[in-house]
């Protein structure tokens, strides 16, 4: 078993405004998911596909598309990153720390 250890604003300053503001616990779940396999990478980009995302998180895929949306909109993951089926790269952002 691994731990991963973020940084004090991702739980907060940022659950609460996913999850109590946006009203989107999915979409912390999935910034959480997508921030710890980056961490453990020691990379910010990351090779995720919807199903995996879904499988490992216990989300429906719909409910993890919504998420990347939100997430997208938000600035916590480059919308410029274009995850394709053969290559469904995501690339984790921190606008907190600059």
């Amino acid at each position: 078993m691994h731990s991963d250890h973020f940084d004090p604003y991702v739980l907060n300053v940022l659950m609460p405004d996913l999850v109590g503001h946006d009203r989107s616990p999915a979409a912390f779940v999935v910034y959480l998911y997508l921030l710890g396999k980056s961490t453990r990478a020691r990379r910010d980009t990351i090779v995720a596909s919807l199903q995996t995302i879904a499988t490992e998180t216990g989300l429906s895929k719909s409910a993890v598309q919504i998420a990347l949306r939100l997430l997208k909109r938000r600035g916590l993951l480059d919308a410029a990153v274009a995850a394709t089926v053969t290559q469904p790269a995501r690339r984790v952002l921190k606008p907190w720390i600059r």
